[in-house]
């Protein structure tokens, strides 16, 4: 009884000189045994449906939403359930505005941890998703999705009205206005149709000429504060615009839609002269001087 009694004295005083000397826990064989099965203990939860481990029975239950779908954490102002209460959380900030989560190089700024993290790739230069049947990377993994649709060919993308088929969301709601015609706000000074009352406003200081916004480096004036951003950025070198399909980077959002023209073949500008049609304004008016006779250059 004594001698147990010496053997617990001596374990409290060996205890309390890890602490004092400063000595890794792990150090000591028995204590280093006892913190190996606790951690193994833990992983005791495993997932009957993939065969996870994990440390407790909340994170299991967590997990299983994975498998059964469920989604208890609903948003109060649109409805929208997620299966984690962080992930509610990160959507609430889009509801409030707060963009809690900073880019630490180019300060800008997200509503959402994940988006953070896709972001700073731009920076890294981090292409974590690979194609295994051609070898390309790709910085977002729903990026390499799509891309995989040109190897098997999958239009997952369905024009309810005429069966056209596409590969991504964003192309078949660009080919429904085709159906639908929506255009919804008209400039009273011009008559030029309008998609939304936010374009319709900054296609209003057009006709107002006025241009609130001037950049603090080298004084240039714009008619929006979004415009102001973009060009900032041309003294900052931040390119946060990426292409899907090629992961280009540009400045501005104006830039990758021209550029994307590339890809989707697009050619918005017609000729009024003899209807050939161009992906930009400039090759356009470049064009038009053959009729015009304003070319500059001719060959002989």
């Amino acid at each position: 009884m004594i001698e147990k009694n010496k053997n617990e004295e001596m374990s409290e005083v060996e205890e309390k000189n890890h602490v004092k000397t400063g000595e890794k826990p792990l150090s000591c064989s028995q204590t280093k045994e006892k913190y190996l099965n606790i951690r193994k203990a833990k992983k005791s939860f495993t997932c009957t449906h993939c065969g996870m481990s994990l440390t407790c029975k909340y994170n299991l239950d967590v997990h299983m939403r994975v498998h059964t779908g469920e989604k208890p954490h609903t948003c109060g102002l649109c409805g929208k359930s997620f299966a984690q209460s962080s992930h509610l959380k990160d959507h609430m900030n889009i509801h409030t505005g707060e963009k809690p989560y900073k880019c630490l190089r180019c300060d800008k700024k997200f509503s959402h941890s994940g988006n953070l993290n896709t972001h700073e790739r731009i920076h890294t230069g981090e292409k974590p998703y690979t194609c295994d049947q051609c070898g390309k990377s790709f910085t977002i993994k729903g990026n390499l999705t799509e891309h995989m649709r040109v190897h098997t060919g999958e239009k997952p993308y369905t024009c309810d009205q005429c069966g056209k088929s596409f590969t991504r969301s964003g192309t078949l709601k660009k080919h429904m206005n085709i159906h639908t015609g929506e255009k919804l706000y008209a400039c009273d000074q011009c008559g030029e149709i309008i998609l939304n009352a936010s374009a319709l406003q900054q296609h209003m200081d057009v006709h107002t000429k006025e241009e609130p916004h001037s950049c603090n480096l080298c004084g240039k004036s714009f008619l929006c504060l979004q415009s102001l951003k973009e060009h900032e950025k041309t003294h900052t070198g931040v390119r946060d615009h990426v292409c899907f399909e090629c992961e280009k980077t540009f400045s501005s959002a104006s830039s990758l839609k021209r550029h994307q023209r590339i890809h989707t073949g697009k050619k918005p500008y017609k000729c009024s002269h003899c209807d050939q049609s161009f992906s930009n304004s400039s090759s356009l008016k470049t064009h038009e001087m053959i009729h015009t006779g304003r070319e500059t250059l001719s060959l002989h």
